[in-house]
């Protein structure tokens, strides 16, 4: 029988993935909390955030891709956010067939907001850990994503 204690990784039972999952699903709970005031729901601001993140001009495929969710999902809160004022579509000027996807200027206003409350619910998550460690966390998610993706696509160059 041995007396060495159990690897930290190995208490995180049934799996890291499940612990990161739980996190997740905090983490954006704490988030539609926060944003409550501002009327919008997590599909809505997820969109918004993640346009941010990819750039204005991207395609709705890009969009999509980025989101990890199906065009169908996406679309239906892309048509709520055009609803709202919140973001326009434009014909891709090279394939017509193609939607590039842009903010309005109260788009704008709203991501501005958005980001405020999120920097507050991400500076309260962080408390207690050093940039060293975030960057060393960072470090390990990216790698994580990175194996993730080779096995799921393993004919596709890694970046």
């Amino acid at each position: 029988m041995s007396n060495k204690a159990p690897a930290l990784h190995e208490t995180l039972r049934p799996s890291m993935g499940a612990a990161m999952g739980r996190i997740h699903r905090l983490w954006r709970s704490a988030i539609n909390q926060a944003v409550g005031e501002l009327g919008m729901t997590e599909a809505r601001w997820a969109v918004l955030l993640h346009l941010v993140k990819v750039g204005e001009g991207c395609t709705q495929q890009v969009l999509a891709d980025e989101l990890a969710i199906e065009m169908p999902s996406l679309t239906r809160t892309l048509n709520q956010l055009q609803e709202q004022e919140l973001i326009e579509r434009r014909r891709d000027p090279a394939d017509g067939r193609v939607h590039t996807l842009w903010f309005t200027p109260a788009g704008r206003q709203r991501v501005d907001d958005l980001a405020v409350h999120v920097a507050k619910v991400r500076e309260q998550i962080y408390q207690g850990l050093s940039t060293e460690q975030l960057d060393a966390f960072a470090e390990v998610l990216l790698q994580m994503e990175t194996n993730v993706r080779g096995m799921l696509n393993p004919g596709e160059a890694s970046a």
